[in-house]
């Protein structure tokens, strides 16, 4: 499995900053942090309008699960979800 971060914002020159000092706060190294122009994203992710996170399991080039989170509500619980979805995208 491999996994990679990617924001979604109207301002990718402000972005780049904060994501890098994002990594630095985390400690985050072998995660790919990248940026996307536009909040709505491309229409393959997804995406959830007014969603905070959203979690994509994808196996090739389709997603196989998607898990949508409000703000502050990416818990214990959805990460449990999350992770019950990987056989999906395992073998």
């Amino acid at each position: 499995m491999a996994g990679f971060v990617v924001l979604l914002t109207e301002d990718p020159d402000a972005a780049e900053g904060e994501l890098k000092a994002f990594a630095a706060k985390h400690g985050i190294k072998n995660i790919p942090l990248t940026i996307y122009e536009g909040s709505a994203g491309p229409v393959e992710y997804k995406i959830a309008k007014g969603a905070d996170v959203t979690v994509n399991l994808w196996r090739g080039r389709k997603s196989k699960a998607n898990h949508v989170f409000a703000k502050g509500k990416l818990d214990k619980d959805g990460i449990a979800a999350v992770l019950a979805d990987t056989p999906k995208i395992l073998n």
